[in-house]
């Protein structure tokens, strides 16, 4: 079994990891983080979601950590005051609107705690809304103003479009904007500065605690960038090959209490310490 060392920090994506198929944090999850907090090691949540979206987790989960939303655009407290943003350049939040519409994907942007769509009956807008426990405002269109936008997402079930439309967004943008699968259906696009090996520097700078002795667990290709940062890194089971590849470990689906038996596994056991929701 690989070992995870000295950590003081485990950094979680949400969604496919932390939450179950239905979005729901089980009792194993909570009694994990519990565990956790008791062995004295400090938890934190990034995500592609607003940080609203993730408001339903800070009571459950105890968070007393900075919330990484929008991938690292938005850093708030657990009470939504905000503490760092990196919004995307309004030319370039242009520019990847227009890039998505032409590959066919639907483009929805998030600005501050609204999220703006153009067709409600989209695909994955209600499932969304229920996810994230608030409803999109329906504009017209994307013409007026784009300044401080901290996301766009190009939206299609049509998933080699979306892979299509990953690579040129990467190839038109460089170092303008970072562009990476949340989901295999949804492209975000966000500041350079706003990815998740950057919420791995923040946490460690703001929290004091070195990176070596952070540990990450995620599923998709945009965690990878928070592997890289840290001392420690799980794959999800449910995750590409590629992206169990770049992880120190790997441990079972999200389906399959994956996020508390990666815990128990590769973090408590290091130091001896036991979950209570442990079988």
């Amino acid at each position: 079994m690989a070992s995870a060392g000295k950590i003081s920090l485990v950094l979680a994506d949400v969604d496919g990891t932390l939450v179950d198929k239905q979005k729901v944090l089980t009792e194993r999850a909570r009694a994990a983080v519990r565990a956790l907090r008791k062995a004295g090691i400090r938890f934190a949540i990034t995500s592609g979601r607003p940080p609203l979206g993730m408001a339903m987790l800070f009571e459950p989960l105890e968070l007393d950590t900075p919330i990484a939303g929008f991938n690292g655009g938005l850093f708030v407290d657990r009470h939504l005051t905000i503490l760092a943003r990196h919004t995307v350049p309004e030319d370039v939040a242009r520019e990847a609107i227009a890039l998505i519409r032409s590959h066919g994907l639907d483009p929805w942007v998030y600005r501050g705690n609204d999220w703006l769509i153009t067709r409600a009956g989209a695909p994955h807008v209600a499932r969304e809304a229920w996810t994230v426990k608030f409803e999109p405002e329906v504009v017209a269109d994307f013409n007026g103003p784009l300044s401080e936008v901290a996301k766009i997402v190009g939206v299609s079930d049509d998933l080699d479009r979306v892979a299509r439309c990953e690579a040129d967004a990467r190839a038109a943008f460089g170092q303008r904007a970072t562009a990476s699968r949340s989901q295999p259906y949804y492209l975000d696009v966000t500041s350079q500065e706003a990815n998740k090996g950057a919420v791995v520097a923040f946490l460690s700078e703001r929290l004091h605690v070195p990176a070596e002795a952070i540990a990450t667990v995620g599923d998709q290709p945009n965690d990878v960038v928070m592997f890289e940062r840290a001392g420690f890194s799980i794959a999800m089971g449910n995750a590409s090959d590629e992206v169990k590849s770049r992880a120190s470990a790997v441990t079972d689906s999200y389906e399959d209490e994956g996020f508390a038996k990666a815990m128990e596994r590769f973090v408590l056991a290091s130091i001896g310490a036991k979950s209570d929701g442990a079988r």
